[in-house]
């Protein structure tokens, strides 16, 4: 790939194999009325980059391991579920604080690099389970993850496609080094 190419990047938690299976048993049950996110694709976002050079992604990728060295164990419990007008979502508790630490880490050091602005409003850490084009309004139960522990976060592509967007895994890292 050209390092002038643009790749829309964002970097993520990534979560542990047990989530996502519980995570899809439970949309398969819970969600009507729009598209649930496939199961490649369900991950914790920390941080939007949107379209970038190529060429950053290394530089991208080591702000990241930067941000996730020595970073406590996070734990993350389920706390509801929210619609905004195109998807849902499961939103968490940070039990500890670790998770936003992180966050704010790799936010900081991204808009260092140059390539980020933060959001006016506070990481808020969730997850999106479904896209739709009406607001279906639901009120399902939440599911059953106990705490959610994610070990590694990752900068990813995302690449639009007809069917949804397709991510990759372009560099991850272990959290807490």
């Amino acid at each position: 790939m050209a390092g002038d190419a643009r790749l829309r990047l964002f970097c993520a938690l990534c979560l542990p194999e047990d989530t996502v299976e519980s995570l899809v048993h439970w949309q398969t049950r819970e969600l009507h009325g729009g598209r649930p996110v496939v199961p490649g694709n369900l991950h914790v976002t920390l941080a939007f980059l949107g379209s970038r050079p190529s060429m950053e992604v290394p530089a991208i990728a080591g702000v990241l391991r930067d941000a996730a060295a020595g970073a406590a164990e996070l734990r993350l419990r389920v706390r509801g579920y929210r619609e905004t007008r195109s998807v849902g979502m499961l939103t968490f508790d940070d039990e500890g604080g670790a998770a936003t630490v992180v966050a704010e880490r790799l936010q900081e050091g991204l808009e260092d690099l140059g390539v980020y602005r933060r959001e006016a409003r506070p990481w808020l850490p969730h997850v999106t389970v479904l896209r739709f084009r009406e607001r279906p309004r639901l009120r399902p139960e939440l599911p059953e993850l106990g705490d959610l522990v994610p070990s590694a976060a990752a900068v990813f592509i995302s690449r639009l496609r007809p069917g949804g967007a397709e991510y990759e895994s372009v560099e991850t890292v272990a959290l807490g080094g």
